[in-house]
């Protein structure tokens, strides 16, 4: 067997595992975290079928972007649970 085929496996197997965890978790910051490591996969596996623009391009705007962005929003939703706005009661 040769290796880029064993490497072509391990990817495949590495994102099938990822969107599985994905699709189960319910932690906003591990879904997060595991966005981010499925975009890079993914990537990986643009550039092993030969897209190196889509790899890029999923690395950049898949991983990098969207990432920093769900991050961004999970701070702001943990700062909110944890700091409730007081209701005026009248």
């Amino acid at each position: 067997m040769s290796p880029a085929l064993v490497l072509d496996g391990v990817v495949v197997g590495l994102l099938l595992a990822l969107a599985l965890r994905l699709l189960v978790t319910r932690d906003l910051f591990e879904a997060t975290v595991l966005f981010v490591a499925y975009g890079l996969t993914l990537a990986l596996a643009w550039v092993r079928v030969g897209a190196p623009d889509l790899a890029l391009a999923e690395a950049a705007l898949g991983a990098g972007v969207t990432g920093a962005l769900f991050l961004n929003a999970y701070k702001r939703l943990s700062r909110e649970v944890e700091q409730p706005t007081e209701e005026d009661p009248s």
